[in-house]
């Protein structure tokens, strides 16, 4: 270590506190710490080295400073943030660039020497009068290739906490690394906090990711979205480094589907909010491996995915113990747990909306001491907790959860999943004809619907390539091409699938049952060891109806009508040739050096589709193509 930070940490971190961190031989690391200590100026320093006595000290100092707050079930807390910072500060994330890059329109960037001074004069002496923690983090399983040592420093014990549930420990990781780790860094202050203990200068919220240092900077917030820096402000530093390396970093969960003969094969799958993704990682009888964030590497000829969280951090809206039982018996079992922003009973329980049971009539919640009726300054009622109140707890809570989670090597990925809430265009399940052609049609073609819940005007779709265009940190037209290049070498390619739960009928009714997900992916499963065949038409592959109908009577023991069959998975001809025309205006209009290939497979399809409607007309019975 360096004499002269070696000599201001142990004056600041004391002995106990300076031996944890001698033991780490990385003099950048030293240096990163000894600089955000005098910047932000903590009263007291806390260094946690992972052990259990380490861990409680945290978790007890986010009761004691009244970030979180006890509930009747044991290992339970509440935590509440500021009324206005419940949500991911959009306007004020920003990725930081030197003078002259341009990452393209949809990706909101700032001057990087501009942006560096501003959130270095807010975050000076942010700390004063508080205790900093010092925290080591792993994204990834440990001891692996897809491993990247993390260094969170943070005067919330809340956000420390709930980094614990959700990331693997990473102080052994940083010593086995030593000075060959290439670390990220997460600098975050709370800032002043008011009588409530939650974040009070929100005029000076800022998240800041600085991709050429490898740091995120947070202040004032505590919302989990802002504030937990290994979530997404991580994913825009490893999406960069990624497309240097090779490598990808994507906004997919990773699941387990099982097969005959006690077969798992291993699925990624990107949906935008509210289309399905959750309840697809909780899918009755398959496996999780995670519900966010993978990372995808090549390895021995295939795709591997690792989940790069350990902990899920979902939203708790409507789960309830019919529809979502697994997160249902999580919530109500002793351990370790945080709700947020939620309603907390005269009881000591939690209620949100869409619990089982009545709503009670008062309590406290996000905006204070609540009761049924309560307005807000506009006029508007308050909810008994907020739409986006929250749920953090670690992934071991899950009865169904994957025994290959932690596995170094990761999991050989089977398949990769696009779904997005779309009315008359997807059909179900679709595979495409090849990686390229899914890569373009599928992932980098995805959309989504709005909801009048969500943005107070239905039926309006949204581009969302990947599920990932709010999180990219290089530009569209690159991230496409690192996705299509990634499959050179590969001996096996994961077959590409979207599916569509949201598909309806002329009248405006729902095709499908919420249950019927589970047979999609039944048949994806097969089709990824080409147990059963597939139907060719102008958009993919779809499955044959005896072999539907097979599998509706196995997994829901229903019975599957040729009419369903036919409705559900019919061609649409004029709306798929329309959602080609909305892609194209995208890519030519609102991003930057797209690869030529991509209206080059747009214009192949539309030529299939033209070439079916001039056959067989406008919508087209799945039999025509069998």
């Amino acid at each position: 270590m360096d004499a002269k930070a070696s000599d201001f940490l142990k004056q600041r971190l004391g002995q106990e506190g300076f031996d944890k961190l001698a033991k780490i031989d990385n003099p950048d690391l030293h240096t990163f710490i000894a600089k955000y200590v005098e910047h932000c100026n903590p009263a007291k320093i806390f260094v946690c080295a992972d052990t259990p006595e380490d861990v409680k000290y945290i978790r007890d100092a986010a009761i004691t400073n009244a970030e979180e707050a006890k509930l009747a079930t044991p290992g339970h807390t509440i935590h509440f943030d500021n009324f206005h910072d419940q949500a991911r500060d959009k306007e004020h994330t920003v990725i930081l660039v030197p003078k002259g890059v341009d990452l393209g329109p949809t990706i909101r960037t700032g001057d990087r020497d501009e942006c560096l001074k501003e959130i270095h004069e807010i975050m000076k002496d942010i700390m004063k009068g508080k205790e900093l923690y010092i925290r080591f983090f792993c994204l990834g399983p440990t001891n692996s290739i897809f491993s990247i040592p993390v260094i969170q420093l943070t005067d919330s014990a809340y956000v420390a906490h709930s980094e614990d549930l959700l990331y693997r420990r990473g102080y052994e990781e940083f010593i086995r690394q030593g000075q060959k780790a290439q670390f990220f860094k997460m600098v975050h202050s709370a800032g002043e906090l008011d009588e409530r203990k939650t974040s009070k200068n929100l005029d000076k919220r800022r998240i800041y990711i600085d991709l050429q240092n490898n740091t995120v900077y947070s202040s004032n917030t505590q919302y989990g979205g802002n504030t937990i820096g290994l979530k997404k402000l991580s994913m825009r530093l490893a999406i960069n480094r990624g497309s240097k390396e090779g490598w990808l970093t994507e906004h997919m969960l990773v699941m387990g589907v099982h097969g005959p003969k006690n077969r798992v094969t291993y699925f990624t799958g990107a949906f935008p909010s509210l289309c399905g993704k959750t309840s697809t990682a909780m899918l009755d009888n398959e496996t999780i491996v995670g519900d966010d964030i993978a990372y995808l590497r090549k390895k021995e000829g295939e795709v591997h995915a690792v989940n790069v969280e350990k902990g899920m951090f979902g939203i708790i809206q409507g789960i309830n113990s019919k529809d979502d039982p697994i997160q249902w018996k999580a919530l109500h079992t002793p351990g370790e747990l945080i709700v947020s922003n939620v309603l907390v009973t005269q009881e000591r329980g939690a209620h949100w909306i869409g619990k089982d049971g009545e709503i009670p009539p008062k309590g406290y919640n996000h905006s204070g001491e609540w009761h049924k009726g309560k307005k807000d300054e506009k006029g508007n009622e308050i909810t008994v907790s907020h739409p986006n109140a929250r749920f953090t707890l670690s992934l071991e809570n899950l009865e169904n959860l994957d025994k290959a989670l932690h596995d170094p090597d990761g999991v050989a990925v089977g398949g990769m999943v696009y779904g997005g809430r779309d009315s008359d265009t997807w059909v179900p399940v679709e595979e495409s004809f090849d990686w390229t052609h899914g890569i373009i049609t599928k992932g980098a073609s995805l959309e989504s619907e709005t909801t009048a819940a969500t943005l107070g005007k239905a039926g309006v779709r949204k581009f969302n390539l990947m599920s990932n265009l709010d999180f990219l940190s290089i530009p569209v037209g690159e991230y496409i091409q690192k996705n299509l290049d990634f499959a050179k070498d590969l001996e096996k390619t994961p077959l590409i699938f979207s599916v569509n739960y949201f598909l309806k009928d002329k009248e405006g009714n729902f095709l499908n049952e919420k249950t019927d997900k589970k047979v999609w992916y039944k048949w994806m499963e097969l089709r990824a060891h080409n147990d059963v065949g597939a139907i060719d038409t102008p958009t993919g592959r779809i499955p044959k109806y005896e072999d539907l109908k097979k599998l509706f009577k196995e997994v829901l023991d229903k019975d599957y009508s040729e009419e369903d069959y036919k409705k559900q998975f019919m061609v649409r001809v004029p709306e798929s040739l329309a959602k080609i025309d909305r892609i194209k205006e995208v890519y030519q209009t609102k991003v930057k050096d797209t690869p030529k290939i991509l209206f080059d497979v747009l214009e192949e399809q539309r030529k299939r589709l033209l070439e079916a409607q001039k056959k067989h007309g406008d919508y087209i019975s799945p039999d025509k193509f069998a």
